[in-house]
């Protein structure tokens, strides 16, 4: 019984140790907490280009690992916050924002969902008003009435 404890101790001290493996190696990390804490301040507002969808702290991607490395190089050399992010939105573009600002290449991403709706919405009323504003019909001529009442007197014997 004791054997199989002791055998099991590793596997325990593996799941416990898991989570932790997810922040990131030791020898990423600075060695000041201070600038360890801005650099992943930073990291949380820049994009990864591969995930797409989480910031550099939360991909384990190898290209966010590389710009883990690069944001903490420059907060290591002195730079300012913005001067990180700006280093790396001239190298990348606006994709490696989480939050890209609003520009005017940008406004039409912004603008089509409600563009969409607008247009939706001017669809169904000019359907409606069609619908609403039937067209009156001609009445019929004397020839027609003629046509019309030999056909119900054939359709009534």
């Amino acid at each position: 019984m004791r054997r199989h404890a002791l055998l099991a101790l590793p596997l325990m001290l593996g799941l416990l140790a898991g989570p932790a493996l997810g922040v990131g190696l030791p020898s990423e990390m600075l060695p000041d907490p201070a600038q360890e804490q801005r650099a992943r301040s930073i990291g949380h507002e820049l994009r990864c280009m591969v995930c797409q969808n989480q910031s550099i702290e939360e991909s384990e991607a190898d290209l966010a690992r590389d710009l883990r490395r690069i944001v903490r190089e420059r907060v290591a050399a002195g730079d300012s916050d913005s001067q990180v992010v700006s280093y790396l939105h001239d190298r990348y573009g606006d994709f490696v924002l989480l939050r890209p600002p609003f520009t005017f290449a940008t406004a039409a991403l912004w603008g089509a969902p409600f563009i969409a709706l607008g247009g939706g919405l001017l669809a169904i009323l000019l359907l409606r008003r069609r619908r609403i504003d039937p067209v009156a019909a001609a009445p019929l001529s004397a020839e027609e009435q003629a046509r019309l009442a030999a056909l119900e007197d054939g359709a009534a014997r």
